[in-house]
């Protein structure tokens, strides 16, 4: 229960919060339950997006890594767990700075997840999202285009237009194809991402905030583009 209410702070945006109280779980099962209990794991999974979402990029890597090499001890490397802690720890070598590292682990993961779960399934997806995300951070932006629109088309299908994760991959699309210079369809798909975290997410959500600011750099592009003609 505490889990499940400290990730659904995080999905708010209460990170700090939802911090707090996965670290006095995390300490409290590993001492009581080891470090190799699927329950101290699990928390310790949970705990290191908290970590991540607070900016301590480097402790959430820390325990990525740890919980990485006891799932593929205890689970072995193709376990559905075990890719979603690799997923996870790409995630935190992109925040560090080591894409290079992030995109190998990522396509290694995503080959895994195609084979053993399937292209749809939400995991394979939430990875996909990621590595194309790697690919832009790369220069690779075609590429990451070419996934990023596929993942979308399928998380609309299985999750469903208004799912935030649909949202954030739809957003990371809209980056994409500005980049390429298709303004005007990243603007049409930012203006619907806006439309859709106002009426899910609120307001004064992050990610809602993102995307508002990304349609500002949009607007204001375009406009010094009118005033240089």
């Amino acid at each position: 229960m505490v889990r499940n209410a400290c990730w659904y702070l995080l999905d708010r945006g209460q990170a700090r919060t939802a911090r707090n109280r996965l670290q006095q779980l995390y300490d409290t099962w590993l001492r009581r339950l080891g470090p190799d209990h699927e329950g101290t794991l699990w928390t310790a999974y949970c705990l290191a997006r908290a970590l991540d979402d607070t900016e301590d990029h480097a402790s959430a890597r820390a325990l990525d890594e740890d919980t990485l090499q006891r799932r593929r001890r205890l689970l072995g490397e193709d376990h559905p767990e075990t890719l979603t802690t690799a997923s996870n720890l790409a995630i935190r070598l992109a925040a560090l700075g080591q894409t290079e590292e992030a995109r190998t682990l990522g396509e290694d993961t995503l080959t895994r997840q195609r084979r053993v779960l399937g292209e749809d399934h939400p995991d394979t997806l939430r990875t996909a999202h990621n590595l194309a995300i790697r690919l832009a951070d790369l220069g690779q932006t075609e590429e990451a285009r070419t996934l990023g629109e596929a993942t979308l088309t399928r998380r609309r299908r299985v999750l469903g237009e208004d799912h935030p994760a649909t949202l954030i991959t739809a957003a990371n699309l809209a980056i994409d194809l500005a980049a390429l210079g298709q303004t005007e369809e990243a603007r049409t798909l930012g203006e619907d991402t806006l439309t859709r975290r106002r009426r899910v997410l609120g307001e004064d959500h992050p990610n809602t905030l993102t995307i508002l600011r990304f349609l500002d750099q949009l607007g204001a592009a375009r406009e010094d583009s009118d005033i240089g003609g």
